[in-house]
């Protein structure tokens, strides 16, 4: 499975620190383990899923498309719920 991350996603993993990172990691190594492990959005969201994990105690969702056909992963977002699906849409 080819894991591609979008520029929104690049941005937001540098601001992160290397312990937060770590958790990062973890999370997306179950997601590719099991891509339908997030839950799939409805509305202006088709198509996007979101998986929740705890980030060094804190509540972190992690957005993501997954293209079955070409085995693609693609990674759109990660931080905490305040303003996340606001920032998404965009």
């Amino acid at each position: 499975m080819k894991v591609l991350q979008t520029p929104t996603f690049a941005r937001q993993i540098k601001k992160i620190n290397k312990n937060q990172k770590k958790d990062l990691d973890v999370a997306i190594e179950k997601i590719v383990r099991d891509p339908h492990i997030g839950v799939a959005k409805k509305g202006d969201l088709c198509g996007v899923q979101v998986y929740k994990f705890k980030m060094v105690n804190q509540l972190t969702l992690l957005a993501y498309e997954f293209d079955e056909d070409d085995e693609l992963l693609f990674l759109l977002s990660v931080g905490p719920h305040e303003n996340f699906y606001r920032d998404l849409k965009r």
